[in-house]
């Protein structure tokens, strides 16, 4: 067996041939990912985001935390079907849409409700979260009475001038950065190149010294 032979048993190919580099498969992963994340940034519609805040304000014989207490409670409540049901009519959406597209907020500090209500069109989201806002604020003058707590439409949402969904240009980063972290993985659990044991040369023919040897012994 000639030394290219035993060579290429060693190696388990054929010399001269090339195999990728090991960081080929982060390359590729950025690649990949970045186009993914790029198409859906350019395919996704934009997304708006508009904020109204409602405040409340203390009755008489109420002091300050009782508002804040209840601030949190209208927080809870600007969400359920009552409110909603009341707000459709002003938002021109059914009552579906706006469970999907308003969130509100809170803040343990200050007796204030943010009303958040987005949407593919800036003008929507912006009626929206005033719609919802003006109907927690007619809930709330219902039972004033008896909470002793009055909430007044602080500032009204306006038209966002900007979407607040990611742009292309993040999702591409985003998608470039998770496919690197896909391929590193990869890289990490890839198994390893296993060397074939070197070939046990072949037995020496027997030479003239001892085949004569042998005949002599027969």
């Amino acid at each position: 067996m000639t030394e290219n032979s035993t060579r290429r048993h060693r190696t388990g190919r054929v010399p001269g041939s090339r195999s990728l580099p090991p960081w080929s498969l982060v390359a590729a992963g950025v690649v990949a990912g970045g186009l993914i994340g790029g198409g859906y940034g350019l395919l996704k519609p934009p997304a708006y985001t508009a904020t109204s805040y409602v405040i409340a304000v203390p009755a008489e014989r109420s002091d300050t935390s009782t508002a804040l207490g209840f601030a949190q409670a209208y927080g809870r409540v600007a969400t359920q079907p009552a409110v909603l049901a009341q707000a459709q009519v002003r938002a021109g959406v059914p009552v579906a849409t706006l469970s999907e597209s308003v969130r509100t907020a809170t803040s343990p500090d200050a007796p204030m409700v943010a009303v958040s209500a987005t949407s593919t069109e800036a003008a929507r989201a912006a009626a929206m979260a005033n719609a919802v806002a003006t109907a927690l604020t007619e809930q709330a003058a219902a039972s004033r009475k008896a909470t002793g707590v009055e909430l007044l439409l602080f500032s009204r949402a306006v038209r966002p001038a900007e979407p607040s969904s990611a742009s292309a240009g993040v999702t591409t980063l985003v998608g470039a950065g998770a496919g690197g972290l896909l391929g590193g993985l990869a890289l990490l659990v890839r198994p390893g190149r296993r060397e074939e044991p070197d070939t046990v040369p072949a037995a020496p023919l027997p030479g003239p010294a001892l085949a004569a040897d042998a005949h002599s012994r027969l």
